[in-house]
């Protein structure tokens, strides 16, 4: 692995891709879980639901163009030529390449997921394609990362599917909730939904963690090739535990806010519990930024097996 321009130019978009992933399938469950509450011009949950349909929409443009910035990178990187000479090798490597296939997934999802955002935020059509696309860009997410060394149609690419899918909606509604949508329920006519609100994204959360931390493990098993040595010694090693250690701490202020912040609101609805409950997930959602870099960086890094041989 060289560290230059194009790899950290691929992580940063990369990182981009990861953040506005997660954003919209955050915003998408919010503005489910609101939607109903919200249609009163006078509801006082409208402001938030509103919204989680604008950070979804801005999200999924972020995506579409952070795709197309990751493929100009990847190219370059892969036909050893600068970005501009990038250009004209892009046809060769989506006709060629399995990076050019499973791209293609990933951003005929986003396309698709860019749509329903522009649609009407209702239906059971607009939600099923919502769904199918959140599951093609996971399909296709996972299959640019190390999991298809083992093959295209292999048990490590399920499971990194579904630890793409998992982290997308923990940390996407950490992401949302924390920085778009839950300072918006606010005002004290808003504590009832606020409240609600908190529980569904904690509840959703803890079932999200759990299938992150048992996928998570198996990537790192898989990454380490069991070895504990090959973690000491490898970049890779270091870049996993950075995002373990990131991971760590999001857990803390996640844990913070359901066992202490989340109660004690339930029981007071003060003012002063709910910025409590907002600001401890405010700095979850910065620590899920740090988190989703580090994936970036880990995915565009040998794997320790392989770079010790």
């Amino acid at each position: 692995m060289s560290v230059d321009g194009l790899w950290i130019g691929q992580v940063a978009m990369a990182a981009l891709m990861n953040v506005a992933f997660a954003f919209a399938v955050g915003s998408a469950l919010l503005g489910a879980w609101l939607a109903k509450h919200a249609q009163a011009k006078v509801s006082p949950a409208r402001p938030a639901w509103l919204r989680a349909q604008r950070s979804m929409l801005t999200a999924t443009v972020v995506l579409v163009l952070a795709d197309l910035g990751w493929l100009l990178y990847q190219t370059a990187s892969m036909s050893a030529v600068s970005l501009p000479n990038a250009f004209s090798m892009i046809p060769t490597v989506l006709a060629r390449t399995h990076v050019g296939y499973a791209w293609c997934v990933a951003f005929v999802g986003a396309l698709v997921l860019l749509l329903t955002a522009l649609s009407r935020p209702t239906g059971t059509l607009r939600n099923a394609f919502l769904w199918l696309a959140v599951i093609a860009i996971a399909g296709g997410k996972a299959s640019l990362g190390h999991a298809v060394d083992g093959g295209s149609m292999s048990a490590a690419i399920g499971v990194h599917i579904l630890h793409v899918l998992a982290t997308a909606v923990w940390g996407g509604l950490v992401l949302a909730s924390g920085l778009a949508v839950l300072p918006a329920l606010g005002t004290s006519t808003a504590r009832g939904m606020l409240i609600r609100t908190a529980m569904q994204i904690s509840n959703v959360s803890i079932v999200a963690v759990l299938f992150v931390l048992l996928t998570g493990a198996f990537n790192g098993v898989r990454g380490s090739g069991g070895s504990l040595s090959a973690i000491e010694l490898s970049t890779w090693g270091h870049v996993l535990m950075l995002k373990l250690a990131l991971v760590a701490l999001a857990l803390v202020l996640g844990g913070l806010n359901r066992f202490s912040a989340l109660p004690r609101l339930r029981r007071t609805a003060s003012t002063m519990d709910a910025h409590t409950y907002t600001n401890l997930l405010y700095l979850e959602a910065l620590a899920m930024l740090g988190v989703f870099v580090a994936a970036a960086a880990l995915s565009h890094t040998a794997p320790a097996f392989a770079a010790l041989g």
